[in-house]
């Protein structure tokens, strides 16, 4: 079946269909948020409140996106949310600045990876929110950057220039380890 009559039919509650939906997506799903939030837990727990959002929006979903595009904007949302919260938390218990501590509250729980990728993961990491969520998009995710600015529901040129400075950034964070053998 298409993508177009699986959400027909899991509109009609077919959820057979639906649970295609979630096979098809959940890879899609998954890189945004792992790109986002890191491999962890909450990173599950926002993988599946998107297809609980998504199930529930199923009678408003009008097909003017892709299911992937419009499932990785509540994604992308989501994740947005998490890491706010993440700063909250972080703020509570301590007095240190966000910047100090923003690498400690997205440390990833990298397994069989070489160096290299983990510290490609630690600079993405290392961005700001802003930057993260276009690179993610764009470079991880592979999508374009008309797409990008409608997931993210921002003008075109602040994706072009948000993904610029964040390039520059991870350049920044990347260079001092090119070329270190670990």
């Amino acid at each position: 079946m298409t993508e177009e009559e699986l959400v027909v039919a899991a509109r009609e509650g077919d959820d057979a269909a639906f649970k295609e939906l979630v096979v098809r997506f959940e890879p899609v799903v998954a890189r945004t948020v792992i790109g986002m939030l890191g491999d962890c837990t909450e990173a599950e727990d926002v993988g599946q409140e998107t297809f609980v959002r998504f199930y529930k929006a199923l009678s408003a979903f009008r097909g003017e996106s892709s299911v992937g595009t419009y499932l990785t904007r509540i994604a992308m949302n989501l994740s947005l949310n998490e890491l706010k919260r993440r700063k909250r938390r972080l703020l509570r218990f301590t007095k240190k600045p966000v910047e100090e501590l923003h690498d400690l509250a997205d440390q990833r729980q990298e397994r069989g990876r070489d160096i290299d990728k983990e510290r490609v993961w630690a600079a993405i990491d290392g961005l700001e929110e802003k930057f993260r969520s276009v690179v993610v998009l764009r470079l991880i995710d592979g999508y374009s950057t008309e797409e990008a600015a409608r997931i993210l529901g921002i003008p075109l040129g602040t994706v072009l220039s948000r993904l610029s400075r964040g390039q520059k950034k991870l350049r920044g964070l990347l260079e001092p380890h090119v070329g270190v053998q670990s």
